[in-house]
């Protein structure tokens, strides 16, 4: 029998609905917004009023897609934090409203887990292989940088994490340094594979232990491109695709560094790499080699499944149905993570 789930994800600048059947995706809808991109980042206001108007019928499509009508559902999954709070009240008043008036169990769910969990969606009744338990796992974001333990669905142990920013904001950062349009990740991996990573070197945090950190390297990325503008008003157009493949693979070495210590250390045999930056060619690829390398198996996301979306949110409630974890509809949103 199917346990059909309904997830809503607005943590950011992203409205998503999906519905699952199980652990098999029947829709997974995605409201982009297009607005913040002349600003270079998220304004937090117009993403709130956004999500607002899209909500409605960004969930409306998702079910009709998944075929099934919403007196099907057996609960409502929906994103409780970290995020931007206005986006996640838009969120979280919607979902509490619909499983109130369905009479429905709600289900709150943490985006890092989330993201975590993304690998055990299945897209077809075609069943896939999945990371066995305890597993280790590199979440990567825009506003994230974790290591972790993954013992049980949510039972994740922090070894790791950035100190200061985020990969995925080192990249957003350095684009924005060479004039590339918001959101810069895509763009950087983009000009990356036409360029060499070895052009140009930039220093990286070298840390005793499993943590990160990004903030030098932005800082050291911003004074080389500034002092060789000062020599050469043509230096970013004339070097583009090398300085996009030296930062990128500065970022990937540090990410990579800490990943490898920590396969050296501890015997798991499943990685798995998750959250936005995931969909990076280049980090996906040394992840792959270090995986070889150390002879563990390893599980990247689809890329459509990296980005925020509702479908690991719904892939996160499903497990917590299972356990009859639901949520009081007193519950607020929160801005920094509880993993």
């Amino acid at each position: 029998m199917s346990i059909y789930i309904l997830g809503i994800e607005s943590s950011c600048d992203d409205t998503s609905a999906s519905v699952i059947a199980n652990q098999q995706i029947l829709s997974n809808v995605i409201a982009s917004q297009k607005v913040h991109s002349e600003f270079g980042g998220v304004i937090p206001e117009l993403a709130s009023r956004a999500h607002q108007h899209n909500i409605i019928p960004v969930i409306d499509t998702a079910l009709k897609r998944a075929k099934i009508n919403k007196k099907q559902l057996n609960a409502i999954a929906y994103t409780n934090g970290p995020g931007l709070l206005g986006s996640l009240l838009v969120g979280s008043s919607f979902a509490k409203a619909m499983a109130l008036a369905l009479n429905i169990p709600l289900i709150e769910v943490d985006h890092l887990q989330g993201h975590v969990l993304s690998v055990f969606l299945e897209k077809d009744e075609t069943k896939k292989e999945k990371p066995q338990f305890p597993f280790l796992c590199l979440t990567v974001s825009g506003g994230h940088t974790l290591l972790l333990k993954v013992h049980d669905y949510f039972d994740m142990q922090v070894v790791g994490k950035t100190i200061d920013d985020a990969a995925g904001e080192a990249f957003d950062k350095a684009a924005k340094i060479l004039g590339l349009p918001y959101p810069g990740g895509p763009v950087i991996d983009k000009l990356a594979s036409a360029g060499n990573p070895l052009k140009f070197q930039f220093s990286t945090a070298n840390l005793p232990n499993f943590d990160f950190s990004f903030s030098g390297l932005k800082t050291s990325f911003l004074y080389f491109v500034r002092d060789q503008l000062k020599n050469d008003k043509q230096f970013i157009e004339k070097n583009l695709a090398d300085l996009a493949a030296s930062i990128q693979f500065a970022i990937i070495q540090s990410l990579t560094k800490k990943m490898k210590l920590l396969l050296e250390q501890d015997k798991c045999k499943d990685i798995v790499l998750a959250g936005g930056v995931s969909a990076n060619s280049g980090l996906r690829v040394a992840m792959k080699n270090l995986a070889k390398e150390y002879q563990r198996n390893i599980f990247l996301p689809d890329l459509d499944l990296t980005t925020d979306n509702a479908a690991m949110i719904a892939i996160s409630g499903y497990f917590k149905y299972l356990k009859q974890e639901y949520s009081s509809f007193k519950v607020t949103p929160y801005s920094s993570s509880k993993i």
